[in-house]
């Protein structure tokens, strides 16, 4: 049987298609453009909804969040355990956050597994995108130490939630090889609650995170702006996440606003409207 793969989100692993692709060994393959070869079956994946479908066969399997929140993955596949050096130990959330598919797609946080399902034994470097692992404390401590253990260096892709910080955990942080911290600043009622995170970081000697910054969903430029500019001043690093990606993306505002921020050194070192002097933008012209 010849197995064909389509990662939609190509630029993202997919760790449903390693799943698929750890349960048919070798009958599996990536491929695209996928129509050049002749496959008994396809599956294929998305993460997002704006990602182009149009080339998608009503013949495939599809699945992801990209296409729906209902379909699964066959027991007998989902049990698949791909030691690829990323992945999850935890399902779901706690919080149901208006702009998150998480809760209802996945229900409440639950345990998967660990790093030893997810590491290949010899890499240095495991990225982990559990949704919110800060959720089970004591599992949470379980991975930081099975890291400090394999010497390994870890990236929480996904963030950690600033809310349920607290000194032991900041610690465990601390002690552990990372890539960097990420947290969330996704509305301005947080600012309170992420400028004590922030000093609780600091007291523990995490000086510097990078926060993802949701636009576009339930706030005007302005106030993302303003929130930006907040992060900075406490010398933080943020990172501009679109909820509407097909929108803002052509609008010049907050793709500046987004190279701002990627760009930490210049960040740090100058204010937005310096930056956009320098790249021949007056974004306030355009607010008028």
């Amino acid at each position: 049987m010849i197995v064909g793969l389509v990662n939609l989100d190509s630029k993202l692993p997919n760790i449903a298609l390693e799943k698929i692709k750890m349960y048919y060994k070798n009958d599996a393959l990536y491929t695209e453009p996928i129509e050049t070869i002749v496959c008994d079956r396809v599956y294929c994946s998305s993460i997002f909804t704006f990602t182009d479908k149009s080339y998608v066969s009503p013949k495939w399997i599809c699945g992801g969040t990209g296409f729906n929140l209902t379909t699964k993955l066959p027991p007998e596949i989902e049990c698949m355990k791909p030691k690829i050096n990323y992945g999850v130990t935890t399902r779901g959330c706690i919080r149901k956050c208006p702009f998150c598919v998480v809760p209802e797609k996945e229900g409440n946080i639950y345990i998967t597994g660990d790093i030893y399902d997810i590491w290949d034994g010899k890499s240095k470097n495991i990225c982990l995108y559990d949704n919110n692992i800060l959720a089970l404390p004591e599992h949470f401590i379980m991975i930081c130490n099975q890291i400090k253990k394999e010497k390994i260096r870890i990236d929480f892709n996904q963030g950690l939630d600033h809310r349920l910080l607290t000194d032991e955990i900041c610690k465990y942080l601390k002690s552990i090889s990372h890539k960097d911290y990420h947290f969330a600043f996704d509305n301005i009622k947080y600012e309170k609650t992420v400028r004590k995170a922030i000093e609780l970081l600091k007291l523990n000697g995490i000086n510097r995170s990078t926060w993802y910054t949701l636009v576009g969903y339930d706030s005007c430029f302005e106030e993302d702006l303003y929130r930006v500019e907040l992060l900075k001043s406490l010398n933080q690093n943020a990172f501009i996440q679109r909820y509407n990606y097909n929108i803002k993306k052509y609008d010049r505002k907050y793709n500046e606003l987004s190279s701002w921020c990627a760009q930490h050194n210049f960040f740090q070192a100058h204010t937005f409207k310096e930056f956009c002097k320098v790249r021949g933008f007056d974004y306030q012209e355009t607010m008028k």
